[in-house]
């Protein structure tokens, strides 16, 4: 499938392009020599991020959700909500935590969540926090990122393709494959 052309309105993210980015944010944080011992990743742009870097790094990941971008497809902020519960296979959060998420937009979920989290687990010892884009209007500066935005662009990443979709609609789509 051939992608729009980029432009300073909108950025168009291939799977392709969308793996090499979280492979960049990856060896940044391994060459930065910083030692961490766990992964917290904000759901749902952080999932795969955390996921990767879980892997490469072979790091507990947990999972932490947010949720600010619900209205119009998910492409209007609103009330940011986080969270009670930490999701993780064993232990607590402690320790020295890279934080990651795909994308630093404004900062305020950033901010408020490292707010959330100093106060709620006083077992961490050192927050460092990573995404793929940072975009120069935010609020805070991550300790890592692969692209710095200076412009405000919308990045269609290759998921959002599932954020219209539908049971039925997938369903001919499906079919259409297994036909083909």
């Amino acid at each position: 499938m051939t992608l729009p052309v980029s432009t300073e309105r909108d950025q168009w993210v291939s799977w392709g392009a969308y793996h090499g980015l979280i492979e960049q944010l990856a060896l940044q944080v391994h060459e930065s020599g910083w030692a961490f011992d766990q992964i917290l990743c904000l759901a749902r742009g952080g999932l795969r991020v955390g996921d990767v870097l879980s892997r490469i790094f072979d790091k507990p990941l947990a999972i932490l959700t947010t949720s600010s971008y619900r209205a119009a497809a998910g492409t209007e902020q609103g009330r940011l909500d986080i969270a009670q519960y930490v999701t993780m296979t064993s232990g607590q959060l402690e320790g020295r935590v890279l934080l990651l998420d795909d994308m630093v937009d404004t900062g305020v979920t950033l901010v408020e969540v490292l707010a959330s989290l100093q106060e709620r687990f006083i077992a961490i010892t050192e927050i460092r926090t990573g995404v793929l884009w940072y975009k120069a209007h935010s609020c805070v500066t991550p300790d890592f990122y692969v692209q710095k935005l200076d412009s405000n662009p919308w990045i269609h990443q290759p998921f959002e393709e599932y954020d219209l979709l539908d049971p039925a609609t997938l369903r001919v789509r499906v079919k259409q494959r297994a036909s083909s």
